[in-house]
């Protein structure tokens, strides 16, 4: 099979396309034909080396849809032909993937593998971040940092079918558009203003109640200034950097709460995995949720799909297709 592999942790040309052996299911697990891989920023932080623990030589990639070919001993949640979605197992840059079957996740009739392989882990991450990490109520303030980025313009949506009212922040006039037809309420220019003080002024100093937050390290300290008594700092994400170190008493301003959440945590269970791709994936089909797949490139090509995510030059879902 042809598959992307890093040998050594470093930049985009570190990932290289290689003829690696077929592969065989174990027990629990299933051998799917990749059709479509997602790109997400953990396979930029896995790439460049800031995922610790991981050994080398790997195939990165933690996402993607296809048809299962064979099952191993054990296996009852799929069967052979079956179209499935996955996210949070390794080694989806390739023509091949050998998954744990409670990982994987039929899709719904009327959806390809695109969709599958667009809405797994940036929708359940939206979906756990505004169900789940603060459930947001009707009337609440939202700050939505990266607004035009995959999760951005899905936890734009979101918050909106909750009842939330949306501040977003954007990088370019383009991407202020697609955050506005997303749902945002109110979306800010971050490189011409001061996003901090634009949210005060127009919550007349009382803030917001929650702040999404994948940027990180250019972008925390104001996050958490934006804040109102009692708010949520969301850090699920630290695309500029991480975060310098941070003293617990500057919460106490307000009794503020910081967490750091992962999609692992809040897909815990089978039950849990299915209930947030269920949504994810029936309000895709129903056309409540919408999704954006702007970047598609061969599976050949996926250092310039790094590239270009890395650029911020991407919106919307990145996808490989081998």
């Amino acid at each position: 099979m042809k598959a992307i592999q890093i040998s050594e942790h470093g930049g985009p040309e570190t990932l290289k396309y290689q003829e690696l052996p077929d592969l065989n299911p174990g027990e629990g697990e299933a051998l799917l034909e990749i059709q479509a891989v997602g790109v997400n920023y953990t396979d930029v932080y896995n790439r460049a080396g800031a995922t610790p623990g991981l050994p080398l030589p790997r195939i990165i990639g933690v996402e993607g849809a296809g048809v299962v070919r064979r099952v191993g001993p054990g296996v009852s949640q799929v069967k052979e032909g079956d179209v499935v979605a996955y996210s949070s197992v390794m080694g989806s840059y390739a023509e091949q993937a050998v998954v744990p079957a409670a990982k994987l996740v039929k899709m719904p009739d009327g959806l390809d593998v695109k969709a599958g392989a667009a809405a797994m882990l940036q929708g359940m991450t939206a979906h756990y971040l505004c169900h789940s990490t603060y459930p947001v109520q009707r009337g609440d303030r939202t700050l939505v940092h990266a607004g035009a980025g995959g999760v951005g313009l899905l936890l734009i949506q979101m918050i909106k079918r909750l009842g939330g009212y949306v501040f977003s922040t954007v990088s370019t006039e383009a991407k202020a558009q697609l955050a506005k037809d997303a749902g945002a309420d109110q979306v800010i220019m971050y490189t011409q203003q001061d996003f901090a003080e634009e949210i005060k002024s127009a919550t007349n100093g009382e803030g917001v109640r929650v702040v999404y937050d994948a940027v990180g390290k250019t972008t925390f300290d104001q996050s958490i200034s934006c804040l109102g008594r009692r708010g949520y700092m969301v850090l699920y994400g630290n695309a500029s950097g991480p975060v310098p170190d941070f003293a617990p008493g500057k919460l106490g301003n307000g009794s503020l709460y910081l967490t750091r959440p992962g999609l692992g945590d809040y897909t815990v269970t089978r039950q849990e995995l299915e209930q947030r791709s269920g949504d994810v994936l029936g309000w895709v089909k129903s056309g409540d949720l919408k999704l954006r797949i702007e970047h598609v490139f061969p599976l050949s090509e996926a250092a310039e799909a790094h590239r270009q995510l890395e650029g911020r030059a991407t919106t919307g879902k990145v996808l490989l297709i081998p």
